[in-house]
């Protein structure tokens, strides 16, 4: 199985709130886009936040998410995984991001949200026990992947604009 690896992160050294995904899925990974699958509510969650279009270009999303003091990122840097589901990462190829550097350059995160359980338990298990952003609050919120039926998108949408409306940009 072929080693899948993430981006860079979508940030400024100002962001307040950092979003963190697990890892991006095939769909994204070929785009080079995060939540690049067409069904992932996270664009379209997240104009309710920064006022831009889910169908506005990647780059003018980015720039929306820059200008409301989020960054976007992932628990991991590469891993191995067949397909996109979280559940079927193979736990001994997880390589975590380098959160000691990010948040050095990031002094002003106060909010890390988890787009999801899995990014969460990642982030747990290998980046909090370091306790680089000791002061941070963490919450998770419901994934945004197609993947995660359980909710419907109004749900999701009142429970992540809360989380991300409810911290001082």
């Amino acid at each position: 199985m072929e080693r899948s690896s993430s981006f860079a992160p979508v940030s400024d050294p100002s962001a307040r709130v950092l979003v963190l995904g697990s890892m991006p899925g095939q769909v994204s990974l070929k785009a080079q886009q995060y939540y690049a699958h067409p069904r992932n509510a996270f664009w379209k969650i997240l104009e309710g936040v920064t006022g831009v279009s889910p169908t506005a270009p990647y780059r003018v999303r980015t720039q929306g998410v820059i200008a409301a003091r989020i960054a976007l990122w992932d628990v991991l840097a590469s891993c191995v995984r067949p397909g996109s589901l979280d559940a079927d990462i193979v736990r001994a190829s997880v390589q975590p991001n380098d959160f000691d550097r990010f948040f050095q350059e990031h002094p002003q995160i106060e909010v890390i949200c988890f787009n999801g359980a899995a990014a969460e338990a990642e982030y747990l298990r290998h980046v909090a026990p370091l306790r680089l952003s000791a002061g941070a609050r963490l919450v998770r919120l419901p994934s945004t992947s197609p993947a995660h039926a359980a909710m419907t998108f109004e749900h999701k949408a009142r429970i992540w604009r809360s989380a991300l409306q409810g911290t001082d940009f």
